[in-house]
């Protein structure tokens, strides 16, 4: 842990085109410095050019990577679907290197609301619809770490907002 003693883990879990990826983004800028970001998606398609599935291929990069945030970064955010039973072993990782330093946040937002705000992303054109239903997986909470849920009426700013004042006991500001 570095020296000033601040060491916590934001979760950020959702099906796809939920905002995960928007609010991880926002808060790494919020956070500045030493704040790392681990996006399952980056890690799995891009890094690795891996599906997703039971004993996912990426799940030993990614445990060694919050390792490595864990040692070295005062907040590391972890972003991605996610899925519950598929990723058991990384949920346990951290809760042996956070334990109660953890805020883990599930974005419960509707499938016609996913993938309307999936429209609007850069990755529009790479899936669809279609794949996303496939892909869909209801109210996957965890059973080992308590989740605040997201639900689909609060804005980006306002989950930006009340993640950063939860972890900071600062509000804040307009950015």
């Amino acid at each position: 842990m570095n020296e000033n003693g601040m060491h916590k883990l934001i979760m950020l879990r959702g099906n796809s085109g939920s905002g995960k990826t928007t609010v991880a983004k926002e808060l790494q800028e919020l956070f500045g410095r030493e704040t790392m970001v681990l996006s399952q998606d980056m890690i799995r398609r891009d890094v690795l050019k891996a599906r997703d599935g039971i004993d996912p291929p990426a799940l030993p990069l990614i445990k060694q990577m919050l390792e490595y945030g864990s040692e070295n970064c005062e907040v590391v955010i972890l972003e991605g679907i996610f899925i519950a039973d598929w990723y058991r072993e990384l949920f346990e990782a951290a809760i042996r290197l956070y334990g109660s330093d953890i805020y883990a946040y599930y974005f419960d937002i509707p499938f016609e609301e996913t993938v309307r705000r999936h429209q609007t992303r850069s990755k529009a054109t790479e899936f669809g619809a279609e794949e996303m239903r496939e892909w869909w997986k209801e109210k996957d909470y965890l059973d080992q770490i308590k989740e605040t849920i997201i639900t689909e009426d609060m804005s980006k700013d306002e989950i930006v907002k009340e993640i950063y004042s939860r972890i900071t006991g600062v509000v804040a500001e307009s950015y």
